[in-house]
């Protein structure tokens, strides 16, 4: 999670950075940070598994773990469905990102991953681990968006 976090520091407006990590042998294998400025589908988590795929290709990904320093909207989710990224860690919860002004769907990881029910069956979702830290983050980010700065450089607020 320290590593997502360092990513997360690379855009401090919207600080969500991503790794991806090896289960058996703790490799990092990708990280991303939030790059909505470029694209809207840009958020850590898929920046991160674009990452994954150019250097490891489109297979492989049950055994990872992707950490997160905010909890995974439901694009995000689906993309790990789809996946079938079996493990996620994160940070922040999407009810504290919102309470910092950062829009977010009012839709859970977990009731995000329960719609794909049908063929998706994460082996962990698991919230809260440095959440002081990464809420931190958050915060942050919020008091240099209201300073103007996050705005002008970092585009659409939220993500």
């Amino acid at each position: 999670m320290r590593l997502a976090v360092e990513q997360a520091r690379r855009n401090p407006a919207f600080p969500f950075g991503a790794v991806i990590v090896a289960v058996r042998t703790g490799e990092i294998l990708a990280s991303g940070v939030n790059a909505t400025e470029d694209s809207p589908v840009l958020h850590g988590e898929v920046a991160a598994m674009n990452d994954y795929v150019r250097r490891h290709g489109n297979h492989g990904w049950a055994g990872t773990t992707l950490y997160t320093t905010g909890e995974p909207c439901p694009m995000c989710v689906s993309a790990m469905a789809w996946a079938d990224l079996r493990r996620v860690v994160w940070g922040s919860s999407i009810e504290e990102i919102r309470r910092t002004g950062i829009h977010q769907m009012a839709l859970s990881a977990r009731e995000a991953a329960a719609c794909a029910r049908s063929f998706y069956s994460p082996d962990m979702f698991l919230g809260g681990v440095l959440a002081d830290c990464t809420d931190r983050l958050f915060q942050e980010a919020r008091r240099l968006r209201r300073r103007g700065a996050g705005a002008a450089r970092f585009g659409r607020e939220g993500m």
